[in-house]
């Protein structure tokens, strides 16, 4: 869907005040990048719900004030992105981090978790997770979410250069790290 039909179907949808339906349409437009996304930053799946969560309720209040800038998925991943950043600078983050010692293994596992499961398998994505925040980041939204390097300039307030910039060194650690596993 284009930026400009999806801006145009959600003021329709706006129009009719029926913002239950407009948001239950973004999560399951959206729902599973929100969540990985929001996963790719902390590495923590609980915490990656909270956050999806959280991303839903900021875009259900701020339907009517949108800016038509970008499009849906760029506008959600963005309210990912700094509500994930928000979260690790609390002292709520940090607490659960030190504290991070309880098994987790004896409860059931979600949908989400499964899915996830299936990827952490991979290889690839077990390397993409080792990478530094900034070029992991860039590297999903680029790779898996396939924003536009101005779409991952504006969200990350950086300029289309420093995007290039970092997927290069992010594919380049990625080569780097699978020369390394080769010769272990």
């Amino acid at each position: 869907m284009s930026i400009r039909v999806e801006w145009d179907y959600l003021k329709s949808m706006t129009d009719s005040d029926d913002r239950k339906t407009i948001i239950a349409d973004l999560m399951n437009s959206y729902g599973n990048d929100v969540w990985n996304y929001a996963f790719s930053i902390t590495r923590k799946r609980d915490l990656a719900d909270d956050i999806t969560q959280d991303v839903f309720l900021k875009a259900y209040k701020s339907l009517f004030t949108l800016r038509k800038e970008g499009s849906l998925k760029s506008w959600l991943l963005t309210i990912t992105r700094n509500t994930a950043y928000d979260y690790r600078r609390s002292a709520f983050f940090r607490k659960v981090v030190l504290f991070e010692t309880i098994d987790e293994s004896a409860s059931e596992q979600s949908a989400e978790e499964a899915v996830m499961g299936q990827y952490a398998v991979s290889e690839i994505w077990d390397l993409v997770m080792k990478l530094p925040v900034k070029y992991r980041e860039v590297l999903i939204l680029y790779g898996h979410h396939q924003l536009s390097m101005k779409e991952i300039a504006s969200m990350l307030s950086i300029t289309e250069g420093a995007v290039k910039s970092r997927l290069f060194h992010a594919r380049s650690k990625i080569m780097k790290m699978k020369e390394d596993q080769s010769h272990e």
